[in-house]
């Protein structure tokens, strides 16, 4: 049985993302891997809600994700184009539903949010990142035109643990709601 992330020491801050269905992971994934540069790129395709919760909410911020899985309908998205990172390109989504429940967890959780995370939020997966701006551009521009739009549903929230420059994985909550936005 693998120890407790929650229980290992020294505290660390803890990052709240939500989960890809299994294509658009594997399809934003093989992006990251062809465009990210290797030795920066320890994390799998992600959609960051949170970049910072403090240590001291282990106990509370788990509870408040499950009720928000529970709470509401897998929330629809969609791949809207890219996005211009400056120094790195994004995959842009839209996805009103998904904004409603960050807007519910940052409601709850307001005066604890750092300034980054109290700011809006443009949901995107970040496939390249710390590269020159000419790198960046080229990959915009050759990407732009064979990206298609495309559909899909987020499946949950994920909690982690900021170990830096890693993440420790810490629990997944399946949307299974009824609430839409």
């Amino acid at each position: 049985m693998e120890p407790d992330p929650l229980s290992r020491t020294p505290p660390a801050p803890f990052i709240v993302t939500a989960e890809l269905p299994d294509d658009v992971l594997a399809w934003a994934d093989a992006l990251r891997r062809a465009h990210y540069p290797p030795g920066r790129n320890w994390l799998k395709a992600h959609v960051t809600l949170f970049h910072s919760f403090a240590p001291s909410l282990r106990e509370e911020l788990p509870r408040v994700l499950s009720a928000m899985a529970g709470e509401f309908a897998p929330p629809q998205a969609e791949v809207t184009g890219l996005m211009d990172l400056g120094e790195g390109t994004a995959i842009a989504l839209r996805s009103d539903s998904l904004l409603a429940v960050r807007q519910r967890i940052a409601d709850h959780f307001w005066d604890m949010l750092t300034r980054q995370d109290q700011g809006g939020k443009k949901l995107h997966i970040t496939i390249q990142n710390k590269v020159s701006r000419r790198e960046a551009l080229a990959l915009q521009q050759g990407l732009a035109p064979v990206l298609q739009r495309r559909k899909f549903a987020f499946v949950g929230l994920a909690l982690h643990i900021y170990r830096n420059p890693h993440w420790e994985a810490v629990q997944t909550w399946k949307f299974r709601g009824k609430l839409g936005a």
